[in-house]
């Protein structure tokens, strides 16, 4: 689960730097980069290094 959660937030982040660069709005490109922070916390703190 930790490494699909990092996943999903490495392509999150990747997302939001194309938007970025296109010049999207930028509610859409702080919405992308907010979740993408939040999956790569979840999945950063699920290791089993943690426990």
């Amino acid at each position: 689960m930790s490494t699909a959660l990092i996943a999903v937030g490495l392509f999150l982040g990747g997302g939001a730097y194309s938007f970025w660069k296109q010049e999207l709005p930028r509610g859409v490109v702080a919405l992308l980069g907010i979740g993408a922070v939040l999956c790569l916390v979840a999945g950063i703190l699920r290791l089993e290094v943690w426990q």
